[in-house]
Order: C-alpha cells, then structure tokens, then sequence
C-alpha cells in the first residue's frame, strides 16, 4: 500500500479496500475491452523513450491530463483513455517532486500491470491492473 500524506501528491493507496467497488468493478469491465491496446501503447511509450512510467487516464469528464488514445466510442466502454506519463503528473503536480521515488519504487512492471489514473465522481486514483494472461 501506498501511503504519503503530503497534500500535494496523489498517491492515495494504490489499489486501496476504499475504492468503491462499482468504479472498480466498471474498471474491470472496460480493462478487459481495452487491455491488449494499452499493453501495446505502453510497449509503444516505453520502446520510443517517452517514459517508463506510462499512465493511463480513464475518465468520464475532460481533462488536461494525457493523449487521448481512445474515447468511449471507439470501444464501446465506459471511460475515455488517455496516455500519459510520470513526468506530466509531476509537471502538472499531480504527483509532487518528494514523491516521485515513491512513486517510481511502487509503480509496478509495464510488461505485466497497466498502471491506471482513475478519475470518476470523487474518485481520483491510481489503479494497477494485470494484463490478461495470453
């Protein structure tokens, strides 16, 4: 578990019981819809150098976070996904400059996890969610 208090940094325990099961369980059925093109996009961001932290915003709202990859349309899912990356939360200060460490020690691998910002209603949280096993 992830904990920080400092109220600059959006590190709220990752994966946290608090998360509400209904975002999670939307999470779910969107990851599985989507799961092979983020696998994908984050081998894409990480092979050409952008980061090796990519982050994947899910919302349902505009935001100014991330790349737009694909919206709900495309795939018929519940959230939009946007791609980003470590140095823009920081940029943004999403994730404050004492909590990048912190950040970079939890992130989990890229190969096997999809490392997701959540923001939906209240919520505004990091999520990682394995791949499916092929």
């Amino acid at each position: 578990m992830i904990n920080h208090s400092n109220e600059n940094t959006i590190l709220d325990d990752a994966n946290s019981p608090e998360l509400d099961k209904k975002i999670m369980g939307r999470v779910s059925e969107d990851f599985v819809i989507v799961a092979d093109h983020l696998k994908e996009a984050s081998y894409q961001i990480r092979k050409r150098g952008f980061s090796e932290n990519p982050i994947f915003v899910l919302t349902k709202t505009p935001v100014e976070v991330g790349q737009l990859l694909f919206s709900r349309a495309d795939f018929k899912t519940q959230f939009d996904y946007k791609a980003s990356f470590l140095d823009e939360f920081v940029q943004r200060k999403l994730i404050g400059e004492e909590s990048i460490e912190l950040f970079k020690e939890n992130y989990k691998n890229p190969e096997e996890y999809s490392c997701l910002f959540v923001i939906e209603n209240e919520f505004a949280g990091f999520v990682f969610v394995p791949y499916p096993e092929d």
